[in-house]
């Protein structure tokens, strides 16, 4: 019932983690048939080379056995250089295909955690378990399909050929030779093929098995993001009190305001302006319920307020807090300044810009 659940593809950040403990959508017998495809065309065009060698190492012991050279240690010697001359080449070519193939699966793969000692893989119940488990069975079946190709194309070949296996005892030696090595060769690239063919369906098979391991329930991408973002709840907390503190430090500026903008009930920003200050700066701004109460600090402190909608708007939307006011609206602010500082030395109260 909770695997029904687990309906989302696995996420890059699980993808990951399943790399790091080495699993890797990966098919053992898609190696091994690169392997074995490379060293059956290697063979094929290296056969003539081959027949070249050894006739030269045949050559060369009658030669060595008419002077009464030849010993055992020599003749070994030369048949060894013989043979690694012949398959060092296929392979290293072989090996080279087997390593490409695996790197094409899933890259290089360095998984530490798979490294680490586990006691259960040396328990023999767990073993034996392991042996008589569905996918052991799996692994079985595997094995066979291709092994029961290969049995039918060898015995689609001596079906075919049957009438002529029966009168090669007539055939002379180099006819008999060519005859083997070119049905052997058949035999071979064709289950070379299907070794190929059916690898290449175990890597989707196994591609889409881990696939299905690694899917994801609604919950696991709400736990994977909460593990890597954080809990959504306390990051909206955290927001919610770092705007608190900064509203409550913005009324506390708005009591140093010379006046307060208003719209008048929707913006309100608080203006600074001392004679010594080349511009004046917003030093708090808001908008309804916390522009009225940036008004109800300024009337409790007695500072200026002046109802001008388009200055208002134009503040709040272009000035931060902290910054000064922008110079195309220099001649507004000050008209309203040079207003507020009028009407405050007739009434003989001190000046807004002190």
């Amino acid at each position: 019932m909770a695997d029904s659940n687990k309906t989302e593809q696995a996420s890059p950040r699980k993808q990951q983690k399943a790399r790091e403990k080495g699993q890797v959508a990966r098919s053992r017998d898609l190696m091994s048939s690169l392997a074995v495809g490379t060293m059956v065309l290697l063979l094929a065009s290296q056969a003539p080379s081959f027949s070249a060698q050894w006739r030269a190492l045949l050559s060369r012991s009658l030669d060595a056995a008419v002077i009464g050279d030849l010993s055992e240690t020599p003749l070994l010697t030369w048949t060894g250089l013989t043979v690694v001359r012949a398959i060092s080449l296929i392979v290293w070519l072989s090996w080279m295909a087997a390593m490409l193939g695996a790197l094409a699966q899933g890259g290089l793969v360095f998984a530490p955690t798979a490294l680490q000692p586990s006691f259960s893989r040396l328990s023999p119940a767990s073993r034996m378990e392991q042996l008589f488990s569905l996918p052991s069975i799996g692994r079985l079946f595997k094995s066979l399909v291709p092994g029961a190709a290969i049995i039918y194309l060898a015995v689609g070949i001596l079906s075919r050929e049957w009438n002529t296996i029966i009168g090669v005892v007539h055939f002379g030696i180099n006819r008999l030779a060519g005859y083997l090595m070119g049905h052997i060769f058949e035999l071979a690239w064709k289950s070379a093929l299907v070794l190929l063919v059916w690898s290449g369906a175990d890597y989707a098979i196994e591609k889409h098995k881990l696939g299905s391991e690694l899917r994801m329930s609604k919950q696991d991408q709400r736990d994977e993001y909460k593990e890597m973002e954080g809990n959504p709840a306390t990051k909206a907390r955290i927001r919610r009190l770092r705007r608190q503190i900064r509203r409550k430090r913005m009324l506390d500026e708005v009591k140093k305001a010379s006046v307060v903008i208003t719209n008048p009930n929707e913006f309100a920003v608080a203006l600074e302006y001392r004679v010594d200050m080349p511009a004046p700066v917003v030093v708090a701004k808001g908008r309804n319920l916390f522009a009225q109460q940036i008004k109800q600090i300024a009337l409790w402190n007695g500072i200026p307020m002046v109802e001008n909608r388009p200055l208002a708007h134009a503040l709040y939307r272009a000035v931060e807090v902290g910054q000064s006011i922008p110079p195309k609206l220099y001649a507004v602010v000050a008209a309203i300044l040079a207003a507020i500082f009028r009407a405050q030395e007739r009434a003989g109260g001190p000046k807004a810009g002190r």
